[in-house]
């Protein structure tokens, strides 16, 4: 349940509205009933300059009590709050809190509603809504990925009903919208969601979940269509993110789910997306961020060797923390005077992610994470986003990794995983962290997020900053990495409800259990159980029992735990012989009389050396008991007398072998090595040529695109000429008050001026019609003929004419002149004559 929340609340919902956003909220409020269960936080772009009415105008509307927001007002359901102008509004424990508003001149951009969204996604967690509706800008981005990202509901406007569309497409374009529905249409389907049974979360519930079938055959489906095994992800995380799909899709049970996804490839995608949900920002974590530029990335430069400097950041999502990398690599390189080649690895599962991060485009709200300072020297304005400079962008490398499948980058300076190992189960985590220490060079340094650690690989690791959970690798390298096998899968996961404790049956018991017989085992090592020691494959103890001395000794010099130096040459033979004989069959090896001088007592020795039982994935492992002959049974065993000579030569025969074999692998290794130098050389060239012709490309249409903007220029200035002519025509016909028609070659019409229409009956839809279709009041002329005549001779004609009504004109007909000598028209003046 949610802390101090009330037991009849069941889910707090955010709406944020800017320009146009007033009709939609009255539309979405006049759609939800008053008792749905749920409280309301509208918060709107308000002038600080004038007093809302919102309050007034929303209670006209809706039966839902509707109140402006004051600091420190307990959110109570079925109640609607208003965010008051000049305020930003948060919310802790259900309560509201509230501050003022920076002045502008203080803050670049000013996102009250990412601000509410991002307090609200901390205090509700899955029982948090978001809801975007008509506005410009991108305020909310922020906020949907957080509600999200805590497991809540997101709604947002669809374009077609919202009367501005940027905050609607900007929520949209992070691909966490759960709905893109109309105002109206949004009530139904979130009391669908909030009444469904995967929602509601009640004490005592049994745990529903427990078909693994269909568990199975939903982590099938999910690897099938998207290449990516979800079984060893952290289980409260994929449990809860499937409920909440259930819920979404109005399931009824996991198997109904399933189902529904086998039949709908549009609902594995969004399952898919959701179990990536990756929220990031530019220069999160503003402390560990300092700590980089200021004490961590210039150690990096001054211990360059090379000239070049090598980034990874694993878990990319939609490149924030890459280019922030970046950026601060920059700020370092300028502020030591030295100009490295940087050089940044940026991976992410997630295709679509990796395709957005390439771009470097985002929405104008990133301003409130950047210093104005950052974002004039890294960013340009394009449109309503910015785009971060190309110079920036030709540092990263932007790739699709799955980051425990995939194989790793090597000769790596520093590695960036954060919040990522978080949602993996140790197994995982333990074979990412292997990566990064096969990746980093020696001293390289490790950054994780703020609740992650090393966990089982802290021996490879030195902690630099333990809060800001940055290390250092110490070059150690694993002998044996973790295998992970489709038998390591745990078939019997089932998703808990909320408030279920997943338990794993049994752990505790076989854990006690185990520190029992290790105590037992201790305690009668010395007294009943002979000399046993446990070998591995490269001939190193890795555990022993009962007494040794006399028999094992550590040689001088560095600590070496290979069996065959740790004991006497009389044994060293025989002994390394079986182990590999053993390890080789598979059989049971056994030598007798062995003989060991100590001082000046001789003991005769029985060697049993015989393989370890285990599972397949287990390391392999040989036990190697030693026993004084003089203290054994020997009548029910056949003895094999140790020939030492014979054992020598046995031994010599294998190392031979070895040592072939070994050359044989090397020579074979440095071949393909060879071969694949000479592609990677090979493609390296034509990955140069490629650039070359694309940088050549580059600038062709730069300059193609500035000859494009100067034709523009010109057009506009000649469209700003013609405009200016067409007025002075238009203005000088009717100052004159003279009667004039203009005629194409056709006779037809077209321009003319009002003063015409006298004489003649012309509208201004006549433009375009042959002369000869209109009437007019003039007696005895014929203005026809008379027109065609000029056509005709090219020569002026001017005649005195009389309207019906006896008034009395000058008509003058005149050739269209285009050029010297050229005619194309006419123009037919009428001058009312004063008596």
């Amino acid at each position: 349940m949610i802390k101090n929340k009330p037991e009849e609340q069941s889910a707090i919902v955010g709406i944020g509205a800017s320009a146009g956003g007033l009709e939609a909220i009255e539309s979405f409020f006049k759609a939800m009933p008053v008792d749905s269960g749920m409280a309301f936080v509208v918060i709107q772009h308000l002038s600080p300059d004038y007093k809302s009415m919102m309050v007034e105008l929303l209670s006209r509307k809706t039966k839902i009590p509707v109140h402006r927001a004051e600091d420190g007002l307990k959110v109570q359901a079925n109640n609607i709050y208003l965010i008051p102008p000049k305020k930003n509004i948060t919310i802790f424990h259900g309560q509201l809190i509230l501050t003022n508003q920076k002045h502008r001149e203080e803050i670049h951009i000013n996102l009250p509603v990412d601000i509410f969204l991002k307090s609200l996604a901390e205090d509700q967690g899955e029982h948090a809504v978001a809801v975007i509706l008509s506005g410009t800008g991108s305020d909310g981005t922020r906020g949907v990925r957080l509600i999200k990202e805590r497991g809540g509901l997101v709604l947002v406007q669809d374009n077609a009903s919202a009367k501005f569309d940027g905050m609607p497409k900007a929520a949209v374009s992070t691909g966490v919208a759960d709905f893109i529905l109309p105002p109206e249409e949004m009530p139904p389907q979130l009391m669908a969601w909030l009444r469904h049974p995967y929602t509601v979360r009640q004490e005592g519930r049994q745990n529903e979940i427990r078909e693994e079938t269909g568990l199975t055959r939903l982590f099938s489906l999910l690897r099938s269509r998207t290449h990516v095994d979800f079984t060893h992800y952290k289980m409260n995380t994929i449990s809860r993110r499937i409920q909440r799909r259930i819920a979404v899709t109005q399931s009824e049970n996991l198997d109904d789910y399933v189902r529904y996804a086998e039949k709908t490839a549009a609902e594995v995608k969004s399952l898919y997306k959701e179990l990536l949900i990756g929220v990031t920002s530019f220069f999160r974590d503003p402390d560990v961020m300092a700590k980089l530029e200021h004490q961590f990335i210039p150690q990096l430069f001054k211990n360059l060797t090379d000239n070049e400097l090598r980034f990874w950041v694993a878990g990319s999502s939609t490149g924030e923390e890459a280019y922030t990398i970046a950026i601060l690599s920059c700020e370092v390189g300028e502020k030591l005077g030295v100009n490295a080649d940087i050089k940044i690895f940026a991976t992410d599962i997630d295709k679509d992610a990796i395709a957005r991060s390439g771009i470097g485009l985002f929405s104008e709200s990133i301003a409130a994470d950047l210093s104005p300072s950052v974002l004039t020297k890294y960013f340009y304005r394009r449109g309503d986003q910015y785009q971060i400079a190309r110079r920036i962008r030709e540092m990263i490398v932007f790739a699709q990794h799955n980051l425990v499948k995939d194989p790793p980058f090597t000769r790596i300076d520093f590695v960036s995983c954060r919040n990522l190992l978080i949602y993996l189960q140790p197994v995982l985590q333990q074979r990412a962290l292997e990566m990064f220490n096969f990746s980093l060079k020696p001293g390289g340094m490790l950054l994780l997020g703020t609740s992650e650690t090393t966990g089982t690989m802290e021996n490879f690791f030195e902690p630099l900053d333990q809060k800001g959970k940055i290390f250092k690798t110490l070059g150690k390298t694993n002998p044996v990495p973790v295998k992970i096998e489709h038998s390591q899968i745990n078939q019997n996961f089932q998703p808990p409800l909320p408030n279920c404790k997943i338990r794993l049956p049994g752990r505790t018991k076989d854990r006690s259990e185990n520190r029992l017989a290790l105590r037992l085992l201790d305690a009668i090592s010395n007294w009943y159980v002979p000399l046993c020691a446990v070998v591995n494959e490269q001939l190193e103890v890795v555990y022993t029992t009962g007494d040794s001395r006399g028999i094992f000794t550590l040689p001088p010099g560095r600590a070496v735990y290979d069996i065959t130096k740790m004991v006497s040459h009389e044994i060293a033979i025989p002994l390394a012989t079986g182990i590999q004989k053993v390890f080789r069959t598979n059989e049971e090896t056994i030598y007798t009389n062995i003989k060991l001088r100590e001082k000046k007592i001789e003991r005769n020795l029985r060697l049993n050396i015989r393989r370890l039982p285990g599972k397949r994935t287990d390391e392999a492992l040989v036990a190697v008991i030693v026993e004084d002959i003089n203290e054994i049974d020997t009548d029910d065993i056949t003895l094999n007398e140790c020939n030492l000579d014979a054992e020598t030569d046995q031994r010599l025969q294998d190392l031979e072998q070895e040592l072939q074999f070994s050359r044989e692998n090397l020579q074979a290794t440095i071949e393909e090595l060879e071969t694949s130098n000479e592609e990677l050389q090979a493609t390296n060239e034509e990955l140069l040529a490629s650039n070359e012709e694309l940088q050549s490309t580059n600038e062709e249409l730069q300059s193609t695109n500035e000859e494009l903007y100067t034709v523009n220029s010109e057009y506009q200035k000649k469209i700003m000429e013609l405009t200016e002519a067409q007025n002075d025509i238009e203005n000088l016909l009717s100052s004159s008050r003279i009667g004039t028609i203009i005629l194409d070659e056709d006779l037809s019409i077209r321009h003319f001026s009002k003063s015409t229409a006298d004489l003649i009956n012309i509208l201004d839809s006549d433009i375009g019609r042959p002369l000869a279709h209109l009437s007019h009041k003039i007696s005895d002329f014929d203005l026809m003929k008379s027109v065609q005549t000029v056509q005709q001779s090219d020569e002026t004609m001017e005649k005195k004419i009389k309207s019906e009504n006896g008034r009395l004109f000058l008509i003058r007909i005149i050739p269209y002149r285009v050029g010297p000598g050229s005619y194309a028209g006419i123009v037919v003046t009428i001058v009312d004559i004063p008596d």
